[in-house]
């Protein structure tokens, strides 16, 4: 009994830490090279994987810029990362700003960062507190999800 006790308090006391964004490298769209750190928001990070190719995305892009713009003032930066290949590079700055992409976008060729992330599909987004902790996975994307996202930005700020 006190085995079994001792057991289930050990085990009680164990809590699982999110998943952390560790710093990563990656070019922007200027051939630049730039930092998690540099693109980092004041308050939460929110990044979205995507590719051009990639018809949710399409469908999603539009939302998250306007999302984008609610909560600039917020401290929450919005980040894009192409994961196109080196084949379809050439086609990501165009699509950008056909969808009026304002944040910054990076690339990710080869899914490094991808992968690093546990990432697995597109469009998939991600929140991210100042403690590089992963708060918020979301995979995928159907009309009006915008709004469950919008509403959990919205209850981060408020805590």
């Amino acid at each position: 009994m006190k085995l079994t006790l001792a057991i289930l308090v050990f085990l009680g006391s164990l809590s699982v830490a999110p998943p952390k964004v560790n710093n990563f490298r990656l070019k922007n769209l200027d051939n630049r090279t730039t930092t998690y750190k540099d693109i980092k928001g004041d308050t939460y990070t929110v990044i979205d994987f995507w590719a051009t190719w990639c018809k949710p995305c399409i469908k999603s892009i539009p939302k998250l810029v306007e999302i984008s713009k609610e909560f600039e003032t917020e401290g929450v930066n919005f980040v894009g990362i192409s994961i196109d290949s080196p084949r379809n590079q050439a086609k990501v700055k165009p699509f950008v700003r056909s969808l009026g992409v304002e944040y910054d976008v990076l690339l990710d060729p080869n899914s490094e960062v991808m992968g690093r992330l546990g990432v697995q599909a597109v469009p998939t987004l991600l929140i991210i507190n100042q403690d590089d902790e992963i708060i918020y996975f979301h995979e995928g994307y159907k009309p009006g999800e915008e709004v469950e996202i919008r509403e959990k930005i919205l209850s981060l700020l408020e805590e």
